[in-house]
């Protein structure tokens, strides 16, 4: 493989692991449950795309053409993980109407 691509897979994956690791502060710096489900919830799909294109670039470098096999992962991930993530909220707002728990007050444009 040449010493190009390897480099290219490497900045790829590490970036992707830079991005996980600010999701992951941010889940941990937040303070409640609906603010922090928004920080893992755009990184991680835009870290699995880092990591898609670092596996097309490393397979494509492999073999003769171009690999685009794993798009159809991206694909799919990119669908779920936005739904999981309103599908989380609903629950979570759900539970605290059926416990009499405040609901978080609704975003106001700034002016």
């Amino acid at each position: 493989m040449p010493a190009l691509s390897e480099i290219l897979v490497a900045a790829l994956l590490l970036a992707s692991g830079i991005i996980v690791l600010v999701a992951a502060l941010g889940l941990w710096r937040l303070p409640n449950f609906f603010l922090r489900m928004h920080a893992p919830a755009l990184a991680s799909t835009l870290a699995a795309w880092l990591v898609t294109f670092a596996s097309i670039v490393h397979f494509s470098a492999r073999s003769a053409g171009l690999a685009l096999h794993v798009w159809l992962i991206i694909i799919v991930l990119s669908i779920t993980a936005p739904v999981t993530t309103i599908v989380l909220a609903r629950a979570a707002l759900f539970r605290r109407r059926q416990a009499g728990e405040p609901l978080p007050a609704p975003l106001q444009p700034r002016s």
